[in-house]
């Protein structure tokens, strides 16, 4: 088993809260939560993170998702003790660090100021979250590994005030898009990276 991600939100904003809540497959988060992502190869795998999470903590399942290459869970808590418990348990299961982890990577990071009307509606008709207005700013993300993009969205928003239109948490990249004036959109970016920077983890990239 290859950890690829380990991610603990302290707080789900907002809008990431109801961007998960409106995606996930699962029991719904509610904003100020705490959650815990853990993304692992193969796929297969994630079901037995699934199970000792659950069998040894209080904490609510919101997306488990299973592919050939990769597998994703998702939980979340109103006690963030329990959550830490959660991540605890699989490190203990498998025996190994938080350091384990890929280190994040960004593969590719884009502001595209004053959108067309055209593009804002192409970006409007696969979003699941808010939508992107004509002439405002675009932000489009590419992380690896996947799980990431849920904490680079959620301390965009934590920390500018933008519109989270998609994140994507699972697959080969995490892919996160967001909106708003250009000024809170490079501060959004600002914050997406000193986040991810903080992380440790084995060497990626």
């Amino acid at each position: 088993m290859e950890l690829r991600t380990y991610t603990v939100i302290d707080s789900l904003q907002p809008q990431t809260a109801s961007f998960v809540a409106t995606v996930a497959g699962g029991y719904l988060p509610l904003q100020n939560q705490a959650a815990l992502l853990v993304e692992v190869a193969p796929g297969m795998s994630i079901n037995r993170v699934t199970d000792t999470v659950l069998k040894n903590t209080d904490v609510t399942p919101g997306m488990q998702i299973v592919e050939r290459a990769f597998g994703m869970l998702e939980v979340h808590s109103t006690d963030k003790g329990q959550i830490e418990a959660a991540g605890e348990a699989v490190l203990k299961f498998y025996g190994i660090h938080t350091s384990d982890r890929l280190k994040p990577h960004i593969r590719n990071a884009q502001m595209i100021t004053g959108v067309a009307g055209h593009h804002a509606m192409i970006v409007n008709r696969m979003r699941h979250g808010d939508m992107l207005a004509e002439g405002e700013t675009l932000y489009l993300l590419e992380v690896h590994p996947a799980g990431y993009a849920l904490l680079a969205a959620n301390e965009a928003e934590k920390n500018a005030t933008i519109k989270v239109l998609e994140f994507r948490t699972f697959g080969a990249y995490g892919r996160v898009w967001l909106g708003g004036d250009e000024e809170n959109v490079a501060q959004a970016d600002k914050a997406i990276r000193a986040a991810l920077g903080a992380l440790d983890g084995r060497a990626n990239g």
